[in-house]
């Protein structure tokens, strides 16, 4: 699964409590699934296999139980070792969303911005008409990948494509996806 270079996060329609996701390849099949705890004081998500939540491939876990910026850790669940991080940008985000994604020591390795900060203000004012792109982009600067969500008023849906010249862990890409799904989704759906 982790091999993906393109891949879609789709937000269960029918959730009441927490939140669900179904993660497919390209061609439609679905290559994983990943579950938000509700009612946690710390986010504490985990992405399995499938629905049957027998083989749990990644967990996504808050630092600390309210934190303005704050980080995840990204752990694969198989050998049980951190990968990375995640780390939101606080006061950068109230305006355009903005995160940090960290190595396993939580050196800096990239970021996740939002595209614009003019569609980022529109979007505030707006809601989720206008939809979110995010660029994965390394320390130099270099595009490693695009996160695009998909305008539909009842679903959440988050494309993402990795590049074929991208360095970083697949692992972390992925974990960051599914973070900013449910984070960044949770706020505009």
């Amino acid at each position: 699964m982790f091999d993906l270079r393109h891949y879609v996060i789709r937000r269960k329609f029918f959730k009441i409590f927490g939140a669900s996701f179904h993660v497919y390849d390209d061609s439609g099949r679905v290559v994983g699934f990943s579950k938000q705890k509700a009612f946690k004081l710390k986010e504490d998500i985990r992405v399995y296999t499938d629905e049957s939540l027998s083989a749990e491939l990644l967990t996504i876990k808050a630092r600390q139980i309210i934190d303005f910026s704050a980080a995840y850790d990204i752990v694969d669940a198989v050998p049980n070792e951190k990968v990375g991080a995640a780390r939101r940008k606080g006061w950068s985000s109230f305006i355009r969303d903005s995160w940090e994604i960290l190595d396993v020591n939580d050196g800096v390795v990239a970021k996740i911005t939002e595209d614009s900060t003019m569609l980022a203000l529109l979007r505030r004012i707006l809601s989720n008409l206008i939809p979110q792109t995010f660029m994965l982009k390394d320390s130099a600067g270099t595009t490693m990948a695009v996160l695009r969500v998909h305008f539909n008023p009842f679903i959440y849906k988050l494309s993402v494509t990795i590049e074929p010249n991208s360095t970083l862990d697949p692992r972390v890409v992925f974990g960051a996806a599914v973070l900013l799904a449910a984070i960044e989704g949770r706020q505009s759906g």
